[in-house]
């Protein structure tokens, strides 16, 4: 079967993890961690996490022209990751994220964004082309939001489709909705974006709902370790998640939009879809680290034959 072409416009950094007994509270030092560094940054992540799943995937990205920048880009292309778009900038260092762990898998962040803020719209008319006769975009909100938008037009002027992951949590306006055509937040973007507090299944399908009549044609809230809330005009359907033990939940949602993307651009009904994804972000959290915890895809097939 031909690969399916996806292609990812986001951040790329390198992730600095201390796994700790428990997240340290404000002016407090915690002893005693072990200590990881690896490749992470949103788009990367949802990158790496297609292109292990069979997708043939481009990055459009900025790194530094640095240590940390020059490492990534290895890393794509030992992923198979077409990397011709990736530019290295010489204003900025490459992004970086120093991430606590606690032992129950919650994590806390903090980024400096570095190149991923200079990503820029003129980047993205260079992948103009790639992107036209791409399957699927995806996107998340760790560079300029003028970036995503000029990356979503092309795409939707193009029969393309759009997942839209909106993280880091920001207020986004009305004319880029109608370039979407999946917008995949968790409880807290939600309430973000709609400014409703959501609760429970009922409550995030209001605020679902109120974002269908921007334009959209399908929501998708990610609900951790519940799984997923399916929200189209005409429906709303729970995708269940999967019980496993968690050591550490930092990239699984990225791990869940690049698994839902190959799904889908390899016409997945969107039930079948949603639990490729969810099966993909459950494994992702018993491994430490975002893209060293991408499953692979045999993996995923294992667990959905145990589980189902």
């Amino acid at each position: 079967m031909e690969k399916p072409k996806i292609v990812v416009v986001g951040s790329s950094n390198t992730d600095m993890v201390i796994k700790l007994e428990r997240l340290p509270g404000p002016g407090e030092t915690i002893i005693g961690g072990d200590f990881i560094m690896a490749a992470g940054g949103k788009g990367a992540n949802q990158a790496v996490a297609a292109a292990r799943l069979g997708g043939e995937v481009t990055l459009v990205a900025r790194v530094g022209a640095d240590i940390f920048g020059g490492q990534a880009i290895q890393n794509f292309q030992k992923e198979g990751i077409n990397a011709d778009f990736i530019v290295e900038d010489n204003e900025d260092p490459s992004g970086v994220a120093l991430i606590f762990v606690d032992r129950k898998g919650e994590n806390s962040i903090a980024v400096a964004s570095g190149a991923n803020e200079n990503l820029s719209s003129e980047d993205v008319m260079k992948a103009k082309d790639v992107i036209a006769s791409s399957e699927i975009l995806i996107m998340q909100l760790e560079t300029p939001l003028e970036t995503v938008k000029t990356a979503a037009k092309i795409a939707h002027e193009n029969g393309v489709k759009v997942i839209l992951n909106p993280a880091p949590a920001r207020a986004l306006d009305g004319p880029i909705y109608q370039y979407l055509s999946i917008l995949t937040p968790n409880e807290t973007e939600i309430e973000l974006l709609t400014g409703m507090t959501v609760q429970d299944e009922k409550s995030a399908e209001k605020a679902a709902r109120v974002l269908l009549a921007k334009g959209l044609g399908t929501i998708i809230v990610t609900l951790g370790s519940k799984g997923a809330l399916l929200v189209t005009q005409d429906d709303c359907k729970r995708i269940p998640g999967f019980e496993v033990k968690a050591v550490d939940a930092t990239g699984a949602g990225d791990v869940f939009n690049g698994a839902l993307a190959v799904a889908i651009a390899e016409k997945k009904t969107l039930m079948d879809a949603l639990l490729f994804a969810n099966a993909a972000a459950a494994l992702s959290v018993m491994k430490l680290g975002a893209q060293p915890s991408a499953p692979k895809r045999n993996e995923i097939e294992n667990l959905l034959r145990e589980r189902l």
